[in-house]
């Protein structure tokens, strides 16, 4: 029987609002056998079964990839009547991690594999009295709003019967387990200013959903900031634009509360009062991807500690798919995940290769009229970077290469083949141009000569970057398609490609400029023509001379992993102290500064106005460099 083949989908008979909370009530009566409910939603759920927990957060997901959970829900039954309620936050404004549609929620109950109960206009539902609907307030433009809870609405009643909406959906199953929520993360320290004022200091970077216990004598407004570091004693509740806060409204008397479905990045949490309050806790429930972390042994204690670091940053960047960082944006981008994949490979038991897998498959689904990929996935906005798009095929190849997952190419090839259109629709006197418009961010690094303009169109022109990727990314798909027993539509165009990327970018220094004409030599740049074979063999060892004497622009640590590539293809024994001793004192300096993980920038939180992240599973390379040079040893 296929999913929800009765259930429509419903929603309030208000309609719908940006940034809106709706609760929904059914009953059941327990059949003494095995019960699971199967729902979907747009855009985030809580599941209550009898007034307790069971279950959260929605997948990411697309209308033509609309995933569903299964959740069982037996051990919450008992005998007789049983309520089911279900609390859906609707966003309804585009963001890096959500594209919009129309609000709804779809379900069903199976007792034993038969629909007992299913959605329908019928289903009591109402807005939520607590919850404040239509503040929309953003954390961040990537991660989406906060929340504004007030305890004095909580109310029974209101229920009135839903409404059917018309959603066009595909359907297919959560390919991933559910996160695990484990128990509160003790509170390391508190400091107490005042009986209105509180900061507390969870020991360590976590990441789960929001938890407040307080006493309160009156019903009153409290504040409570997250952030992953403290300025001036406190946390920066605001940076710009961006919201780190959630309010919540007392009642008199003990409150204790949970939101499910925000999560928090943090280390740290500070609670203001207007007037007195008792803290019993302010932290998180920690919420966990679980993965078996493979046994390895690193002899050298630095070593050791960088590695750890690097390995729980990359456990805390997996939500319902990979996540740059969990703090700010907690997004899917292509090359941020090509990094954790490749990490993964060897952190992880079995390659870590269904979760993998599951992020292709998902940023596979991202649909551009252009045929290239947006910037992140799901993503609402129009937004794109170019190169990210060619990142997206390394990605696939890599994982084939690990996991000889054959099938997923095949799935995933016309995807493929239809960003190297593109691409090649581009190239203009034997050289890929930059893409033009507001939509394309030809962003490559944040470093010198490579940051691009976000927001603005620039004028297309080849540089060395964007053509180099492309080779790369074209000697990839040859090589799928082989895997795939496919025929490689484009045998000649990488080898051309070649030719006159060295013709117009290699200089007689011996090194590539960015831009013709211009002496702008980075490290990025001359890493990835060594890595497209621009630069040939006997070139290679002059190149990566020029890239680690500090006469190069250097690259952001995420980069590192394409210049270590570069040096170790060209002379492992002559390059290898060099990339170690730069990873022992690049990491050295997050963990000199109490960092249990590695961070987006040297510059750490001062960076990007005060908004460096200081958990970014892009920068957790090192895991992959200590495997292949045989620093890290699977025991």
């Amino acid at each position: 029987m296929n999913a929800f083949e009765k259930s429509r989908w419903i929603w309030v008979s208000a309609g719908e609002e940006k940034d809106q909370y709706a609760e929904f009530n059914d009953k059941i009566t327990y059949c003494g056998k095995k019960t699971v409910i199967r729902l979907s939603c747009d855009s985030d759920y809580t599941l209550y079964v009898n007034g307790a927990y069971a279950a959260s957060n929605q997948y990411g997901d697309f209308e033509h990839y609309k995933i569903y959970d299964s959740v069982d829900i037996t051990e919450y039954l008992t005998q007789g009547e049983n309520e089911i309620g279900i609390l859906v936050h609707y966003c309804g404004v585009a963001t890096s991690r959500y594209r919009p549609a129309r609000a709804g929620l779809i379900y069903e109950v199976l007792c034993d594999g038969e629909v007992i109960l299913y959605s329908r206009e019928e289903t009591p539902s109402r807005i939520s009295p607590a919850y404040v609907s239509g503040a929309q307030i953003m954390v961040t433009s990537q991660l989406g709003f906060t929340f504004f809870y007030d305890a004095t609405k909580r109310a029974e009643g209101g229920y009135t019967p839903s409404v059917c909406v018309e959603k066009a959906c595909t359907f297919y199953p959560r390919p991933i387990e559910k996160a695990k929520m484990l128990p509160r993360r003790p509170m390391k320290a508190v400091t107490r200013y005042s009986d209105t004022h509180y900061l507390i200091d969870l020991g360590g970077e976590v990441v789960g959903v929001p938890v407040l216990d307080v006493i309160s004598d009156t019903e009153q407004e409290l504040t409570v900031a997250w952030g992953e570091h403290i300025t001036d004693g406190g946390v920066r509740k605001t940076i710009g634009k961006r919201h780190f806060y959630y309010t919540y409204k007392t009642v008199k008397g003990r409150n204790t509360f949970v939101n499910y479905m925000l999560r928090l990045g943090c280390r740290y949490l500070e609670v203001f009062a207007a007037e007195p309050v008792e803290l019993e806790y302010a932290g998180v429930l920690p919420q966990v991807y679980e993965v078996e972390v493979l046994p390895c042994r690193i002899e050298n204690e630095l070593d050791r500690r960088i590695y750890d670091a690097c390995v729980n940053t990359l456990k805390l960047c997996m939500m319902e798919h990979y996540v740059d960082c969990p703090w700010r944006e907690q997004a899917l981008y292509a090359f941020d995940s090509r990094n954790q994949m490749l990490c993964g490979y060897y952190a992880f038991k079995d390659k870590n290769d269904a979760y993998a897998r599951a992020n292709l498959m998902l940023i596979g689904q991202d649909r551009r009229e252009d045929g290239l990929l947006s910037i992140c996935y799901p993503c609402g906005t129009p937004l794109a970077i170019p190169s990210f798009s060619l990142y997206f095929l390394l990605a696939v190849k890599e994982y084939v290469d690990h996991t000889g997952d054959v099938a997923l190419a095949k799935e995933l090839l016309p995807k493929m083949l239809g960003i190297c259109e593109e691409f090649l629709a581009h190239v203009r006197d034997g050289l890929l141009q930059t893409l033009e418009g507001e939509q394309m961010w030809n962003f490559y690094d944040w470093s010198a000569f490579s940051a691009g303009t976000l927001g603005k169109s620039e004028e297309a022109a080849p540089d060395l970057v964007i053509n180099c990727l492309f080779v790369i990314a074209l000697d990839c798909l040859s090589w799928l398609c082989a895997a795939t027993q496919t025929a490689f539509p484009y045998p000649h165009e990488a080898e051309l490609l070649r030719q006159r990327i060295r013709q117009a970018f290699l200089t007689s220094d011996g090194v590539c400029t960015m831009h013709m004409g211009r002496e702008e030599y980075t490290v990025l740049g001359n890493s990835l023509a060594i890595l497209a074979g621009i630069v040939r063999e006997h070139e290679a060892e002059t190149v990566c001379d020029r890239l680690i004497n500090g006469t190069l622009a250097d690259c952001s640590l995420s980069m590192k992993v394409l210049e270590y590539a570069a040096l170790l293809q060209t002379n492992t024994e002559k390059y290898r102290n060099f990339v170690l001793d730069e990873i022992r004192s690049n990491y050295k300096l997050m963990l000199d500064a109490d960092s249990d993980t590695v961070w987006e920038t040297l510059k750490g939180a001062s960076d990007f106005g005060g908004a460096g992240s200081l958990c970014h599973g892009w920068s957790a390379i090192p895991v992959y460099i200590y495997h292949k040079l045989g620093i890290a040893q699977l025991l």
